[in-house]
């Protein structure tokens, strides 16, 4: 099984944007903490990160025919892009939804989810173990 774990912008700040809120590991921590699951899983990762919509959407188009599933966190595009969520729609691939911190708990435009709608998984507030809990379980389900 090949899953595509994409993350949107300022991710690849993590460990230095806003501690409080997203803790202290780093963008490289997260991607080697999933790259160990997924080898005790006999699952294969694919990372991509950007900080543009745009290259989110293609990677996503991308992903049809190359991956089986994706984990996505959209990051600020959660709450206003229909491009990445018609793109999910488009591929049809299983998704999960991961967002470190609560969105739900922070400010009210948070709590609408474009992409989450593509989306049959949601690991909200779980930190880093929300990404692990979404590899676990489309591994399981679709693997």
């Amino acid at each position: 099984m090949k899953i595509l774990v994409l993350n949107g912008p300022n991710l690849n700040m993590l460990g230095i944007r806003e501690p409080a809120i997203y803790g202290s590991g780093t963008y490289d921590s997260l991607c080697g903490m999933i790259l160990r699951r997924a080898d005790e899983l006999h699952v294969e990762v694919a990372f991509f990160q950007s900080n543009s919509e745009g290259d989110l959407v293609t990677r996503i188009q991308q992903a049809y025919g190359r991956e089986d599933a994706i984990i996505i966190n959209p990051a600020a595009y959660t709450h206003t892009s229909i491009a990445i969520l018609d793109a999910l729609k488009a591929v049809g691939l299983p998704a999960a939804e991961v967002h470190i911190s609560d969105v739900n708990q922070r400010e009210p435009f948070r709590r609408i989810s474009y992409a989450g709608m593509a989306c049959e998984l949601h690991y909200i507030g779980m930190g880093f173990d929300g990404y692990l809990r979404a590899l676990e379980d489309l591994a399981a389900k679709y693997g």
